[in-house]
């Protein structure tokens, strides 16, 4: 019995071996670097193509753009709410690629082909469906790369702090390059082709991402601490008269003390 709970044991430890580390978390990086090439490539120049194309003033331009990057900070409550909850980080960031390049997709369309009193509509429509995408995608990558490194094994935890040097380096590289890049495209060579650079760059940052697919650690959904801080919050409301519970224990209390030393590893509370 004991050799088979070790040849099990050893089976599940060389599948988890196999998974994770720098040979999936490299991919990662790939599709973060496109998604800050992306949303700066897009933002940064956002003020010029409002007020030269679509005619708004400087300072609805400005309230507009402030709302667009407000709103795509707020989503990502939600994408971490769902992803904790439901989905996993994995499928969270699945959907939110394939909705993130869509709305980049209908941008790339809106200053091409779409007529032009369809224009600014599909505009606005395709800049809140990235959003969206922003707010499924910016919450779990970076947590989702971290989940690929096991930080009980030494030479992961070491490869872990290392990955995250190489990860900032990414995120800066894809941002300074949308910055020079992108900005010249569109404002030397069109639009169209400065929004479909960043199509295609997410695009084949995701083809890179779906490559490493069966590298990956998935970690299930744990649940959201959303809820758990609810779960308090209206026990509290509930029981705040309560003095002590039925047991004649206090509503809290520590682990008992053992050997004259104190166990502060849980405090329970009563429901």
């Amino acid at each position: 019995m004991d050799s088979l709970d070790s040849t099990v044991t050893a089976v599940t430890d060389h599948k988890r071996s196999s998974k994770g580390g720098w040979n999936a978390a490299i991919f990662v990086i790939f599709v973060e670097m496109a998604e800050r090439f992306a949303f700066y490539g897009l933002s940064g120049n956002l003020i010029t193509y409002l007020t030269n194309n679509l005619g708004q003033p400087t300072a609805a331009a400005a309230k507009i753009i402030n709302t667009w990057v407000g709103v795509s900070y707020i989503f990502p409550l939600l994408g971490g709410f769902i992803a904790d909850s439901y989905l996993g980080r994995f499928k969270t960031i699945i959907a939110s690629s394939v909705i993130y390049l869509l709305g980049t997709v209908l941008l790339t369309l809106s200053v091409s082909v779409i007529p032009r009193h369809y224009r600014e509509a599909v505009f606005y429509t395709a800049l809140y469906i990235i959003a969206i995408g922003e707010g499924g995608h910016r919450p779990c990558v970076q947590a989702f790369a971290a989940d690929q490194f096991d930080g009980n094994n030494p030479e992961e935890r070491a490869a872990k702090s290392s990955f995250f040097n190489w990860w900032y380096l990414g995120i800066m590289s894809g941002a300074s390059l949308a910055i020079a890049a992108v900005a010249y495209l569109q404002d030397d060579v069109s639009w169209t082709a400065g929004f479909g650079v960043i199509a295609g760059s997410l695009a084949v940052a995701f083809a890179i991402f779906f490559i490493g697919m069966r590298r990956y650690r998935k970690l299930r959904p744990v649940g959201s601490p959303f809820i758990t801080v609810a779960q308090v919050l209206v026990a509290a409301a509930k029981k705040w008269r309560v003095s002590e519970t039925h047991s004649g224990m206090g509503i809290c209390y520590e682990d008992q003390k053992s050997g004259g030393h104190a166990n502060y590893n849980q405090t329970r509370c009563h429901s």
